[in-house]
């Protein structure tokens, strides 16, 4: 489990395989334009959990990251769309509390963070959002806030942990099968992983990663229609899955 260590403003959590920070004041800034650029939305597969999106409502929806003179955020800001693996591995959470109870939850490409709320939500004795993006660590970190949940047992880490090794009893993998390449990386990963008795949930509505031949893994546990504008910011997709690998 993270453990806590004290530093100069800032809150350090460690656990085997990286570093989880969670940082207070000195992200002032990015919260800032975070919170600028959102609008807090609840049209989503799981409304009881609030998140602060960009939405039709945001320039940023229709002119990303405006041009570089303007740029807001270093990367795109991929944490600020509730994507629809993301959205059914929450729901899932949700609807079926006991799998996470008393469980720990590694969230990888977690984005927004809301499935890391979700097992919190429902008693998960901790949970690491993990994202590349540190903004969507501090994202995740206002959406926590936004939904009053017990923050001591929300971890965030920016490491790539594809690969690595991995002490939490649950991995929620959330819309990462977007090509082969990732693909190709990940299904050893969870090959390993699964063989060391972890549990393994996937998000995702069918992109490109998801083959027949890697479907052969997985054990489809939950089909979601999506809402009418999730539909179009997906466009495509209608539905979303989540499978267990196995």
């Amino acid at each position: 489990m993270p453990t806590n260590s004290s530093n100069t403003g800032l809150q350090r959590r460690t656990f085997t395989g990286g570093t989880v920070t969670m940082a207070f004041h000195e992200n002032y800034e990015i919260e800032q334009d975070i919170l600028r650029e959102t609008k807090i939305s609840r049209q989503h597969l799981t409304p009881n959990i609030a998140l602060h999106l960009i939405t039709p409502e945001c320039r940023l929806f229709y002119e990303p990251q405006l041009n570089e003179e303007n740029q807001v955020f270093k990367n795109d800001p991929f944490w600020a769309f509730y994507w629809p693996g993301g959205q059914a591995l929450s729901k899932y959470v949700l609807e079926t509390p006991e799998l996470v109870k008393g469980k720990s939850v590694l969230d990888v490409g977690s984005g927004c963070g809301a499935t890391s709320i979700a097992a919190i939500q429902k008693t998960a004795k901790y949970a690491i959002a993990n994202d590349i993006d540190e903004v969507a660590g501090i994202a995740a970190l206002l959406n926590a806030k936004l939904n009053q949940i017990d923050i001591k047992k929300l971890f965030i880490s920016n490491d790539n942990l594809i690969g690595s090794n991995v002490t939490e009893d649950l991995v929620f993998i959330g819309d990462l099968f977007y090509d082969e390449e990732i693909a190709e990386i990940l299904l050893p990963w969870m090959h390993k992983l699964s063989s060391n008795g972890k549990i393994i949930l996937i998000g995702d509505p069918g992109r490109h990663g998801i083959t027949e031949n890697r479907l052969k893994f997985m054990r489809k546990l939950a089909t979601y229609e999506l809402t009418e504008n999730c539909c179009i910011e997906n466009k495509g997709f209608s539905t979303v899955n989540v499978w267990r690998f196995q």
